[in-house]
């Protein structure tokens, strides 16, 4: 610690980014990722504590502090084993994570300086080392175990929490098939996520390194309509995971919801990221032109079509949220992308009205004037009307980016499966079992909207639960 107190503390190492001009009109990926040299300054920033906090704010417990000692040293396979010790996915949570509140956030440099960019140090590490084996490359295993006959573990959805649930039990032997509803496995990180910010090819990446370890990606098949989960313990599955996420949207009720133009972000990016409607004419995909977008809501999902859409060519795009932007829950790295990019932020502005023209299309929506009121239950300021301030703002395409509910096909079609009081399925948050006997459900469909990494984390504590009954 006396070496600690003496240590000349550096500057963070910024993350080379695309010029924000540029980027706004393609779709290449913005943060270009660190070289070697500026991986091995960011490293020595780290004061290795002796209680690394840091670790304590990561929902899958990543050993940070022995993976960036390992970088330090330039022993490249030893961080990405230590990474790989508890998460399977470290390229997409170097991508995505919201480090900021969590392992960064924890970060004791950070009391007195800006804290060590873990997040960033984590995605070089993935992205810089081959594995040697695909076991090594998707669990912490330098050689994985002899498929164990006779047993097996269905998981419905291809989203981090089962891809998670996968690599864990595939690593020591069990048989893991998954089956994904749309005709490409990924979930959120196919669908949802824009490839500016996570490639493709970095999830495919990923899925082909459990494929190696003998993972079975089964597309098209819809938990709860063409496969049940009685159908699959009648096929002889030991234990079933569900991490089928929140993916029925939220609208806002208002008049006009309807109009041709009106789009919900789950569609809208859905249609370009799945769809690839960003990369016509390879893909020739059915998107909605526009020229002004107004996105409701404020939250990463906002930004992701707020930014998708500038990209599709909108000539202006503006981001309306009822509270300020200091209450904006989207990461402060994304909002200030979008603003570099040029979308305009219009704060303490709520929804009353879309209006359409004879054609049933979108022309304009008026916008009530807030204020910020007392604290509401959030700890947020909760926003007050202004009565008689209004505002109308032309447009010809919204989108509704306001949260999400579970998707109930699969939740009505297992009616024994129990539910908590807003629909979402009642899990043991030590072990992920629900109320059936070896079912198992983590990710968004047990919390709600939340984080790729606090998906994952909930897949690890019920994939360990399953080894542990299995094994």
């Amino acid at each position: 610690m006396a070496e600690n107190k003496k240590k000349i503390i550096g500057e963070r190492t910024p993350m080379p980014l695309q010029d924000p001009q540029v980027r706004a009109g393609n779709f290449e990926e913005v943060a270009l990722g660190y070289t070697r040299e500026q991986a091995l300054i960011e490293a020595g920033r780290c004061l290795q504590c002796k209680k690394p906090t840091c670790q304590d704010g990561c929902p899958v417990n990543i050993d940070i502090r022995w993976f960036i000692a390992c970088l330090v040293d330039d022993d490249l396979e030893g961080a990405f084993n230590a990474i790989r010790r508890t998460n399977s996915l470290p390229a997409v949570c170097g991508r995505v994570c919201p480090q900021e509140t969590q392992c960064e956030g924890n970060c004791i440099l950070g009391k007195k300086h800006q804290p060590v960019a873990i997040g960033r140090l984590e995605r070089y590490v993935a992205d810089t080392y081959a594995a040697k084996s695909p076991c090594e490359e998707v669990t912490d295993l330098a050689a994985c175990a002899l498929e164990r006959e006779g047993l097996k573990v269905a998981c419905i959805g291809s989203g981090p929490s089962s891809l998670t649930v996968a690599g864990y039990l595939a690593g020591r032997g069990i048989k893991v098939d998954v089956f994904e509803a749309l005709h490409e496995p990924g979930g959120v990180l196919i669908y949802g996520i824009p490839e500016f910010r996570l490639p493709k090819s970095v999830v495919a990446s990923e899925l082909d390194g459990l494929r190696r370890l003998g993972v079975t990606f089964h597309t098209n098949w819809v938990g709860g309509k063409t496969i049940t989960i009685q159908d699959l313990f009648d096929q002889d599955y030991n234990a079933v995971f569900i991490g089928v996420g929140a993916g029925l949207p939220r609208f806002l009720n208002v008049p006009g919801e309807n109009l041709v133009g009106v789009f919900s972000a789950n569609e809208y990016l859905t249609r370009v990221n799945l769809g690839r409607a960003y990369d016509f004419p390879n893909y020739d995909t059915p998107s909605y032109k526009a020229r002004r977008v107004v996105v409701l809501g404020a939250g990463n999902v906002a930004m992701d079509a707020a930014r998708t859409a500038l990209r599709m060519g909108a000539e202006e795009v503006s981001i309306v949220y009822r509270r300020s932007e200091d209450e904006m829950p989207a990461r402060r790295e994304e909002i200030e992308h979008a603003v570099e990019e040029g979308v305009k932020i219009r704060c303490l502005c709520g929804p009353m009205t879309f209006h359409g023209d004879d054609q049933g299309r979108l022309e304009a929506m008026t916008v009530q004037k807030m204020a910020l009121g007392e604290p509401d239950e959030s700890g947020r300021c909760s926003p007050v009307c202004l009565e008689g301030e209004t505002e109308r703002i032309p447009c010809d395409m919204a989108i509704i980016a306001v949260g999400t509910r579970p998707n109930p096909i699969l939740l009505e079609a297992t009616p024994d499966l129990g539910l908590n009081k807003w629909g979402y399925v009642e899990a043991d948050p030590e072990t992920g079992e629900t109320s059936i006997s070896n079912v198992f459900a983590g990710g968004d469909i047990v919390t709600g909207a939340a984080t790729v990494i606090s998906a994952m984390g909930a897949g690890r504590r019920a994939a360990k639960e399953i080894a542990k009954r299995l094994l």
